[in-house]
């Protein structure tokens, strides 16, 4: 199985910048409203997140007044140092276990979008879950490929941000290879997505920069609000450059689907 996709990515087409984008604007035309209520069900979801977050600076702001009442404060009027050191320690811990939570979901429901993208795009019935990927069956890995993206980024972040425009693209074909092949491990998955990325990191990149410039200016041009309705046309380009690059095996268009309905 994992020969398979490498021999896919091995022997994938050419793609085209130009037939990508023509037709991503027309599948964004009938995707557009499933794209916001991904982005609505992803916002939903992350803002209780946001207030677990909170609560550790509420927590210091607690305890900071606990210390106040009994002395505990140092010469300045702060908390101990031993207390500050510890409180911020725990908030930083806290603050990557939401951050890492909060990016397997997204990336869940990012990967269930291109299940969508798929079955409008070939006419098939809309029979998945929004939740189909959060589910037991392949939440480990959502979250190992969250947690492996999540340092990925901060490794580029570390390297003076350059390399961030180099695993950008491999970074968002991930979330494709995934939606189509959840039954790789995700040490396969990302190396597929970093060689499918390096075989059209040109043409991928100019076509992830472009939608992602037009999103937002389209977007702002709405009023602002608009973005929420336009955010979705840069998985547009994506979903294109796996179709066109591997393309979709005649077995996948019948069988898969009623595979990921349960």
């Amino acid at each position: 199985m994992r020969n398979t996709l490498f021999e896919k990515i091995e022997n994938s087409k050419p793609i085209d910048f130009g037939d990508i984008f023509n037709k991503s604007i027309e599948l964004f035309k009938k995707v557009w409203l499933q794209g916001f209520v991904h982005l609505l069900i992803s916002i939903l979801v992350m803002i209780p997140l946001f207030f677990v977050m909170y609560i550790p600076a509420f927590a210091f702001a607690g305890i900071s007044g606990f210390g106040n009442s009994y002395g505990e404060y140092g010469d300045y009027g702060y908390p101990s140092e031993e207390l500050s050191v510890g409180l911020m320690f725990v908030f930083i811990i806290l603050v990557l276990i939401i951050s890492m939570v909060a990016s397997a979901l997204q990336f869940g429901i990012t990967a269930h979008f291109y299940r969508v993208c798929k079955q409008v795009d070939l006419g098939l019935p809309e029979t998945s879950s929004y939740f189909m990927f959060l589910k037991r069956k392949y939440l480990g890995k959502v979250f190992a490929l969250a947690i492996a993206t999540f340092g990925i980024i901060i490794l580029a972040i570390m390297l003076c941000y350059l390399p961030i425009f180099y695993v950008m693209v491999p970074l968002h074909l991930l979330v494709v290879i995934f939606a189509f092949n959840p039954e790789y491990s995700a040490s396969d998955l990302i190396k597929g997505s970093f060689k499918l990325g390096n075989k059209f990191w040109g043409v991928s990149i100019g076509l992830i920069l472009v939608a992602s410039i037009l999103s937002q200016l389209v977007g702002m041009v709405l009023c602002f609000v608009g973005i929420f309705f336009t955010a979705s046309f840069i998985y547009m380009p994506i979903y294109f450059i796996y179709k066109d690059a591997l393309g979709f095996e005649d077995d996948e268009l019948e069988n898969k689907e009623t595979l990921f309905v349960n």
